[in-house]
Order: C-alpha cells, then sequence, then structure tokens
C-alpha cells in the first residue's frame, strides 16, 4: 500500500508473538504425545493462532492509519485537495477498523484467561469482557503473578482506553465517530467551516491501544507457557 517491502515482526509485536507461538508449539507437542483426551489443548491452540492473526490485523490497520495520517496537513476538509481528501478518507477508515480491534481483540483474549485459568466469569456476568474478567481475577486474588502485571498495564493505559472505548461506543452505537466532533461544532457555530478532529490526539491514543493488547498478550502467554511448562514436569 505505501510501496514499502512486507513487515517483519520487530520491537513489541515481536515481544508479544513469541510467546504465543512457543505456547502453540507446546501445545502441539502434547497433543502429538496423546496428553489432549478432552481436546482442549487444540482449542487452546486455535484460539492462540486466532489471537496472532488478529494481533498481526490490529497493528496493520494502525500502521496504515498511521500513515494516511501523516499525509494530511488541512485543517478542515474544504481545505483539501481530491488526493487528501482520499487519504484522509483512508485514514478514517483505518483508525476505525483500529479502534473497534482494540476491544474485539480484547474480549477475545478474555475467553483464553477465563478458560486456561478457570476464572468461571461467566457466573457473574454472562457476556464478560477482558476487563470483567482481570476483576474477577482481582478481586479473587488469583494468579497474582500475572493479574497485577496486566492491571498494572491497564491502569498505566486508562485514560487512552477510555477514550478510545467512548470512540468505538459511539461507532457501534449511535453516529459515526469522526462526525461526533462535527456535531459539536455545529451545536457552537451552526453553519461555520468545520475544524478537523484531533488526529495527532486520536492517533497517540491508537498507539497506546495497541500497546495495551501486545503487553496483555505477551504477558499472559508468558504466564500461560510457564503453567503448562509445570503441568508438564
Amino acid at each position: 500500500m505505501f510501496g514499502e517491502p512486507e513487515r517483519k515482526a520487530e520491537g513489541s509485536l515481536a515481544d508479544a508473538v513469541r510467546p504465543m507461538e512457543s505456547f502453540i508449539s507446546m501445545l502441539q507437542s502434547r497433543v502429538e504425545a496423546g496428553k489432549d483426551t478432552d481436546h482442549k489443548l487444540r482449542t487452546y491452540e486455535i484460539w492462540t493462532k486466532g489471537l496472532i492473526a488478529s494481533l498481526n490485523e490490529l497493528e496493520q490497520s494502525c500502521y496504515a492509519a498511521q500513515g494516511f495520517r501523516e499525509r494530511i496537513k488541512a485543517n478542515t476538509v474544504n481545505d483539501m485537495s481530491a488526493e487528501e481528501l482520499l487519504d484522509y478518507r483512508r485514514y478514517v477508515y483505518f483508525d476505525k477498523n483500529a479502534f473497534i480491534r482494540v476491544f474485539s481483540l480484547m474480549d477475545k483474549l478474555s475467553i483464553f484467561l477465563n478458560d486456561f485459568l478457570e476464572m468461571k466469569t461467566e457466573r457473574i456476568k454472562p457476556h464478560f469482557s477482558y476487563f470483567t474478567v482481570l476483576r474477577n481475577m482481582r478481586e479473587k486474588n488469583a494468579h497474582p503473578n500475572l493479574t497485577w502485571k496486566l492491571n498494572d498495564v491497564k491502569e498505566r493505559l486508562k485514560e487512552s482506553t477510555n477514550r478510545l472505548r467512548k470512540r468505538r461506543n459511539v461507532e457501534i452505537h449511535y453516529m459515526n465517530s469522526e462526525m461526533q466532533d462535527d456535531l459539536a461544532q455545529s451545536h457552537k457555530e451552526y453553519g461555520e467551516e468545520v475544524q478537523l478532529e484531533n488526529i495527532a490526539s486520536q492517533s497517540a491514543d491508537l498507539t497506546q491501544g495497541l500497546e495495551l493488547v501486545t503487553e496483555s498478550l505477551r504477558l499472559t502467554f508468558q504466564y500461560a507457557c510457564d503453567k503448562l511448562r509445570t503441568k508438564q514436569g
């Protein structure tokens, strides 16, 4: 899309994928050794592969959103050339795709955590989110070596996560998220030229949303690998 060579996983992305791939390898060895009579390990393998695919999709969406954002120089849609307007619309698409995927991926992670750690969060709330599972882990003081690390990540990125959640909820339940700022400006000065939303701030929030995902995945699957090794022992 940007005329660049194919991306190779590095940095925080590679740090998250590495323990997930190790976990898959450990699962496969146990399955091949006949230690998966209830097919639970096969389920975890597929879930983990799905999380890796979702992480790649999220990271690519974040990268594309950032790439198109950097091409936008005008302060209003009316000031944009046809080419810049196309870049803006592509930015909106990939930004929106990414912030929705942040919470979709975290909810997928919650399914794995709840089952693998036997948290039984569904007894508290049938349709739970990642944050519900983490609260359940905290309140039960379960798996403290993982719980409090995950909680530290959540707390450190809480403000940006809340802004992303608000945008996600607006997009899904109310109206196009990029038009919410237009509506607020219309209430103040109807008929005046509408300024663009603060796309630099949005981009910073999205970067932290990706950090929430990669750090949570890394910590979870490092812990999952350790637990599986203990069971093997």
